[in-house]
């Protein structure tokens, strides 16, 4: 007998038929003899409702009370999730984040975890019941719900499974697993069996949608197997058919690169003729921290005549912010910026990069024979990222995938 906590997100639960065939889902887990907490999203399309009620108000709305709004989503599905169990003859009850609790700071809309209390829960769970958390939810220290931003319900549910030292994470989406590349641009890409916190925790920053990337970090940090799989999928998680996160001694073969991955939503800026002195990047970037504006990729060409050009990538919704804060905060001069916003990031990532060489001239090879120019490069251990022109995502995709010959084949079968 295990303790799981399973995860199912808003597709999963976009209705109330999908309701019910989660339910079947759970039902099969605990006639399994495992003892199981389910963390639930809003319904697909609730959060997004709520969220234009509260600009259709006031866009300079009270954040606490925004949170009071949002967080109403998942709380309308966990008490229909434990309608639904019931019906089926399983001792379930729903949870609110309050009511365990699951106490947070006092950051409304990005709040993070601080400590969850998880006596009671366990009491319960001994006795055969099921309990059915709202994701997404927490409680300030000020006795205010408060919402883990979007994505949440992921991080509640692996700090769930940290908290109550649970088995197995099994994180219920729409898809099967962790691919190689995005299937729907890359038809060869391939479902992961394995993968580490590491390359997990870079695939989801740089663009892979599959896991938000502070529950990667917390599942990394406390040691808790994590499991993507599907929803729309016969088996239940048990069955082990989707992508297992894992620690990296888990991973019996390593390959070279595990997978690639790209984000779209980047705007590179050029900030031109900045004067070349001690001090200036902090002078430069300074200010647009103290905006929130986070910086990506940067380089700095070569000095002359005490001139100098600063490229970097921002996310493009910050890009008018960004423009503003050069034009009126910094505290350095320059000539002018020229801003582009139709580039587009591509990563490979792989722990076994750090053992290999020759993984970063495949990549700029295979782009030069396909014409593809790149703007900038960014490395770490287990990461090789160019920012090329948008217009050639699908073409770098499909061309990195087969050089690294990730071709329709399982990656790390067991």
């Amino acid at each position: 007998m295990a303790l799981l906590v399973l995860k199912f997100g808003g597709t999963s639960v976009s209705d109330i038929e999908r309701i019910e065939c989660v339910a079947d889902k759970i039902v099969r887990e605990t006639h399994a003899g495992h003892k199981v907490v389910v963390v639930v999203s809003a319904m697909s399309g609730i959060t997004d409702r709520l969220v234009g009620y509260c600009l259709e108000i006031n866009e300079l709305h009270d954040v606490s009370e925004y949170d009071t709004v949002v967080s109403a989503g998942e709380q309308i599905t966990s008490g229909l999730m434990a309608i639904a169990l019931q019906k089926r003859g399983v001792k379930a009850r729903s949870w609110l984040g309050w009511q365990i609790p699951i106490k947070t700071n006092n950051v409304y809309g990005k709040a993070r975890i601080k400590s969850i209390g998880i006596e009671e829960l366990h009491k319960h769970l001994d006795d055969g019941e099921v309990a059915v958390v709202p994701g997404f939810q927490g409680i300030t220290e000020e006795s205010r719900i408060s919402t883990l931003g979007r994505g949440g319900s992921d991080t509640s549910a692996v700090a769930l499974a940290a908290a109550l030292g649970a088995d197995r994470c099994d994180i219920y989406t729409d898809v099967n697993g962790v691919y190689t590349a995005d299937p729907r641009i890359v038809p060869e890409a391939s479902k992961i069996s394995r993968i580490s916190y590491e390359e997990m925790l870079e695939l989801a920053s740089l663009g892979s949608k599959v896991l938000q990337t502070r529950s990667v970090e917390m599942g990394a940090k406390s040691g808790v197997a994590i499991q993507v799989l599907s929803s729309f999928d016969d088996e239940v998680g048990s069955a082990l058919k989707g992508t297992l996160v894992v620690t990296e001694e888990e991973i019996v073969e390593q390959v070279i690169v595990t997978g690639i991955a790209h984000r779209q939503d980047e705007a590179k800026v050029t900030v031109i003729g900045v004067e070349d002195r001690p001090s200036v990047a902090a002078g430069l970037f300074g200010p647009l921290a103290k905006a929130a504006v986070n910086v990506d990729m940067i380089v700095q060409n070569i000095s002359a005549d005490g001139r100098t050009d600063m490229t970097f990538t921002i996310n493009k919704t910050d890009l008018a912010r960004a423009i503003k804060v050069l034009e009126e905060d910094v505290e350095c001069s320059y000539d002018k910026v020229i801003t582009r916003e139709n580039v587009c990031k591509i990563s490979v990532v792989g722990i076994g990069m750090q053992s290999h060489a020759g993984v970063a001239n495949t990549m700029f090879n295979t782009l030069g024979e396909k014409g593809i120019n790149i703007h900038v490069i960014s490395t770490s251990e287990i990461k090789i990222s160019v920012l090329i022109d948008s217009d050639y995502t699908e073409l770098a995709l499909r061309s990195l995938h087969t050089a690294y010959g990730l071709d329709c084949q399982e990656s790390n079968p067991e």
